[in-house]
C-alpha cells in the first residue's frame, strides 16, 4: 500500500480512510480530500464504508435516492446508488455512495457480504481515477476486509491519548491481517503544524518499536472555525470556504497522497 504514484491516480486507484476511534473528523477529511482530488482534475467518488452510521451525505447535505442498503439486499446494483456532489464526477465535484445510519442490517453484514460488496466496488472503481473509501471507526471484521481491499490506508487521528491508543491499536490489527500493509498517518484539529507532526513522531517510534516499521506522515489538518462552520451548515468545505486554512491543508494532504513530487507533509 503506497500512494507515490504518479501526480494523478491510475484507473480505480482505491484510498481507505480509517481511524481507531470516532470523533477524529475522518468523514470531513474522507468529504473534503474528494474535493481536492477532484480540484486536480481527477474523477473521484466517496464510498461511504461506515455500515450503519454512516453520514457522508448529511454531512454534505445531499439527499440519495437510493443508498448501500438497497444494494446489499439486492434491490439495487452498486451504480444505482451514485449521487453526485458539487456537480459530481467530471463536472468539477465527485461523487458519492451513501451508507444507510441507524441500521443494523447493514452495521451487522457478515465477511462475505462485506467481500461482495468490496468486489462491486473494485469493479465500479474503474470508472474514477480515485475512490475514498470512508471507514467505519474501529476494527470490526467487515470493516478490516473493506480497509484491505484498498490501494493505500490513511488513518486519521488527533493528538490526545484516546485517539492516539485506538489508532495504534487498528494500525497493529491491520499488520495482524497484512503484514506488507504501510497505512499513512494524518493529524487533524491540531493546533499547529509542529504540534501535529511532534504527535506523528511519537506515533511513529512506538509503531517502530513494536511493530516493527515505521507508518510515513502524510500530512496535518489544523483546527479551523471556518471549517466547522461548514459542516454545522452541512456544506462541502471547498465550496463555503476554498479560501480557509483547513482547505489549504487539505490540498496539501491530497496533493502528498497523489504522489505530487513538489508536495511536502507539512
Amino acid at each position: 500500500m503506497n500512494a507515490q504514484q504518479a501526480p494523478h491516480a491510475p484507473a480505480g486507484r482505491i484510498l481507505a480512510v480509517a481511524s481507531g476511534k470516532g470523533g477524529v473528523g475522518k468523514t470531513f477529511i474522507s468529504a473534503s480530500l474528494a474535493q481536492a482530488f477532484a480540484r486536480r482534475g481527477e474523477r473521484v467518488l466517496v464510498f461511504d464504508g461506515d455500515l450503519g452510521m454512516a453520514n457522508v451525505d448529511v454531512q454534505l447535505g445531499l439527499t440519495p435516492p437510493h443508498d448501500l442498503s438497497a444494494v446489499v439486499t439486492g434491490e439495487r446494483e452498486l451504480k444505482d446508488a451514485v449521487t453526485p456532489a458539487m456537480g459530481g464526477a467530471g463536472a468539477g465535484g465527485f461523487d458519492v455512495i451513501a451508507g444507510r445510519s441507524g441500521s443494523g442490517a447493514m452495521a451487522g453484514i457478515s465477511k462475505e457480504e462485506a467481500a461482495s460488496l468490496a468486489a462491486a466496488l473494485a469493479g465500479l472503481s474503474l470508472k474514477y481515477d480515485r475512490v475514498l473509501v470512508d471507514l467505519a471507526a474501529g476494527v470490526e471484521p467487515a470493516l478490516m476486509r473493506l480497509c484491505m481491499s484498498a490501494d493505500d490506508v490513511l488513518v486519521v487521528l488527533m493528538d490526545e491519548p484516546t485517539s492516539m491508543t485506538d489508532a495504534y491499536a487498528f494500525v497493529k490489527m491491520l499488520r495482524l491481517r497484512d503484514d506488507s500493509a504501510e497505512p499513512f498517518l494524518a493529524l487533524n484539529m491540531s493546533e499547529t503544524f509542529n504540534q501535529a507532526r511532534g504527535a506523528y513522531e511519537g506515533f511513529a517510534k512506538t509503531c517502530t518499536t513494536f511493530l516493527g516499521f515505521t507508518p510515513e506522515y502524510a500530512g496535518a489538518v489544523r483546527r479551523d472555525s471556518r471549517a466547522k462552520d461548514a459542516i454545522r451548515r452541512q456544506k462541502p468545505l471547498f465550496e463555503r470556504a476554498p479560501d480557509s486554512q483547513a482547505a489549504g491543508d487539505v490540498s496539501r494532504l491530497a496533493a502528498f497522497l497523489a504522489g505530487d513530487p513538489a508536495a511536502r507533509a507539512a
